[in-house]
């Protein structure tokens, strides 16, 4: 396991999964009938997706990030790899697929930051066991797999198998969804969360994953497969934390912040939340730091907005959170 440096005070963290480019526009208030068209403020590409969002946002942070996925061989793909590497990414882990598309999604982006989806699976559904080079995470201080419910191309158990090998060399390993959700979908990644130590879904998957009613259920269905740790994003109502030990959710509200586009919100909160506990804080304030990152990209178009380094997060945390900002900053030092 990779050991936290000058250049990167986080050490290593591998993104696995799902790669996506998003196309995404503002304002848009209507789509216009038949060839009407309308004049937006704002057009934007950024790479995507609870794999290579969360990527970009901990490179940022400080972490040096191993992207490891499924891209098209199309020019949607080049621009991921170029998005990526323009933050310093690693891509070396991403592999082509010959004749796909690269997963991408169109985002008409509201006055009020909400965010329908036109989207398209892609090359991430094509991804296997076999694409994944081990040797390539062995380093890696944590693991994040992103998206395992959209990767058609392996099983619970082989993706248990690429968790298992991580945790074997001392790395932290994370889990974030990407569809809305399904009990089928637990099923089948169960292998997977009997081997995590951070499941991050937000509010609306995690009860339909679980089929119940209330979070704090679905919370104990999750941790009685075998995860150590829940953190639930609710939106503008901040989010659920839920630490190693199965003690009751802590609920955290959210910061306040001049909303212009929700995508990424979710990327950004795990990416602080891994700082965070990387850094050596605690989960509550991890949590803290991750909201503070799911704030600040919601101030602007994209999942690769807000954010500038973890300083910056820091002091934006501090103005509402002193006491939690400055135990960060406390371990960072």
């Amino acid at each position: 396991m990779s050991a936290p440096d000058a250049a990167w005070p986080l050490g290593t963290v591998t993104v696995l999964g799902a790669h996506i480019l998003d196309v995404l526009g503002r304002p848009v208030e209507t789509i216009p009938p038949g060839q009407g068209s309308v004049r937006l403020k704002e057009i934007r590409a950024t790479a995507a997706g609870t794999a290579a969002g969360t990527g970009v946002d901990l490179a940022k942070l400080g972490a040096r990030v191993l992207a490891v996925g499924a891209l098209g061989d199309d020019l949607l793909g080049d621009i991921v790899i170029a998005a990526m590497a323009g933050h310093g990414v690693d891509t070396a882990g991403l592999i082509r697929k010959t004749g796909a598309q690269t997963s991408a999604t169109i985002l008409p982006i509201r006055p009020n930051g909400e965010r329908p989806a036109f989207h398209v699976p892609g090359a991430t559904r094509l991804f296997t066991r076999a694409d994944v080079d081990l040797d390539q995470i062995r380093d890696s201080r944590a693991l994040l797999i992103g998206a395992p419910d959209a990767l058609a191309g392996m099983t619970g158990e082989e993706l248990a198998d690429i968790a298992v090998a991580a945790r074997t060399n001392g790395a932290l390993v994370a889990v974030d969804v990407l569809h809305p959700g399904r009990p089928e979908d637990l099923d089948r990644l169960a292998p997977l969360l009997a081997v995590t130590d951070w499941f991050m879904p937000n509010g609306d998957q995690i009860l339909a994953l679980t089929g119940r009613e209330e979070p704090a259920d679905a919370i104990k269905d999750v941790m009685a497969l075998g995860t150590a740790a829940v953190a639930v994003t609710c939106g503008a109502d901040g989010c659920l934390v839920t630490g190693p030990g199965h003690q009751a959710p802590v609920h955290l509200p959210a910061l306040e912040v001049e909303v212009v586009d929700t995508t990424g919100c979710g990327d950004g909160f795990t990416a602080g939340l891994l700082t965070g506990l990387l850094a050596g804080a605690g989960p509550e304030d991890a949590a803290w730091l991750g909201l503070a990152c799911g704030a600040l990209v919601a101030t602007g178009l994209g999942s690769d907005a807000g954010i500038e380094d973890l300083g910056q997060v820091l002091d934006f945390l501090e103005r509402t959170q002193p006491a939690a900002a400055g135990r960060i900053k406390e371990h960072i030092k």
